[in-house]
């Protein structure tokens, strides 16, 4: 979870990497020409050969098997026009240029081939295990749930990935409804595990936790209690040295929905407050009284939670979303209107409006999202005394 204003996305980390890597595929050309400048000018009394020779395997390295071609084709045409200029034809040491340039040109595409064919099928076995895991953490909710009729949209930030640490669950329970939506802070691999974390926790109490509260205490104390031991092994020296789970803090909101009241039940852990659509009106669920997230109870000086309760009828629409949706920004730094394209989409049905959800969200960063988006609709029916 990033912090709620942040600012636009600065070079950090990524940012430097990319750099290098630009200037890593600049690198072969930049040889070319410095080649063709110093046989070009009084310098040419420099052997430059080896330097040429060099421009394909530069090239194989990050450019593949097109860029290697580029930079071959660059290679022999400086080759040529120097040799014109310097009169060389005809002499040995040209052609046994040519012949190394030709003999490395052909190894680099030979290698380029190999090693893109491997990252291709590598990142074809990520994107399966990706694919695995999450129908596992994130499935689909079901459309039907006793009465209420639900659905659920997820759009990863970084381009690749299925999974991330937003999560979601709605389950129909002997209490009713139960759903969760939260936020994990950070990202990566750590951000996936405390995601897991909460929503095993939060999957396993739903069904014996009378108390929404104790069900949230689930999740808080599984988060906490793997801190514990993800802390121990640090100190033991068993672990990889990322610590940044110790760390970790996950914002959720958790909803009840009980069956055959006309109502909705929420523990907010600083999370951004549901939506309920009444009567044609938006409005914001805010809690009565502002809690930190979880694995962060430390700072909680009076009682551990409480549960708030709001009218929610049947032909009412019930939004959970965490903060990707509400802080995408445009071009000129402008938040996402969430509860106006909530009031402009209310005649449409669940899968309507997600879908024009997305669209909208896309259309309002360029298709450039900074954080991932996690959603549940819910709409509570007319005949909820039916399956």
């Amino acid at each position: 979870m990033r912090a709620p204003l942040r600012s636009p996305p600065g070079p950090g980390a990524g940012g430097h990497h990319q750099v290098l890597f630009a200037l890593a595929e600049c690198l072969p050309f930049a040889l070319a020409l410095l080649v063709l400048l110093v046989e070009l000018t009084p310098a040419h009394v420099l052997y430059t050969g080896p330097l040429l020779v060099a421009t394909p395997a530069l090239a194989a390295v990050t450019m593949g098997p097109k860029g290697t071609l580029a930079a071959t084709g660059v290679a022999v045409g400086v080759s040529v026009v120097t040799a014109t200029h310097n009169h060389a034809w005809g002499g040995q040491q040209v052609y046994t240029n040519f012949l190394a340039l030709f003999l490395v040109s052909a190894a680099s595409l030979m290698t380029s081939s190999t090693a893109r064919t491997r990252r291709e099928n590598e990142l074809n076995q990520v994107r399966r295990i990706a694919t695995a895991a999450q129908d596992v953490l994130l499935r689909p909710v079901p459309s039907r749930l006793g009465g209420v009729r639900a659905a659920s949209l997820y759009l990863a930030a970084e381009s690749g990935a299925q999974i991330g640490g937003d999560l979601y669950e709605a389950v129909k329970t002997r209490y009713g409804i139960r759903m969760i939506v939260g936020d994990v802070r950070g990202k990566g691999l750590p951000a996936v595990r405390a995601a897991a974390i909460v929503l095993g926790a939060f999957r396993e109490s739903v069904h014996y936790e009378d108390d929404l509260v104790e069900v949230v205490n689930h999740c808080e104390a599984a988060l906490r209690r793997d801190a514990l031991v993800a802390g121990a092994l640090v100190g033991a020296g068993e672990a990889d040295g990322d610590d940044t789970l110790l760390e970790a803090f996950v914002t959720v909101v958790v909803v009840q929905i009980p069956d055959g009241s006309p109502r909705v039940e929420v523990v907010n852990r600083g999370h951004p407050p549901p939506l309920v659509q009444r009567d044609g009106s938006v409005r914001f669920l805010m809690p009565a009284t502002p809690l930190p997230p979880l694995g962060l109870a430390e700072f909680i000086s009076g009682p551990p939670g409480r549960v708030d309760r709001h009218p929610f009828a049947p032909g009412d629409r019930l939004l959970l979303y965490t903060d990707g949706v509400i802080e995408a920004r445009d071009r000129d730094g402008a938040f996402f209107d969430l509860s106006e394209a909530m009031a402009s989409m209310r005649d449409r049905t669940l899968e309507e409006f997600l879908e024009g959800l997305r669209q909208a969200l896309l259309r309002h960063t360029r298709g450039a999202l900074a954080d991932d988006v996690a959603v549940i609709l819910v709409d509570r029916c007319e005949d909820e005394g039916h399956e």
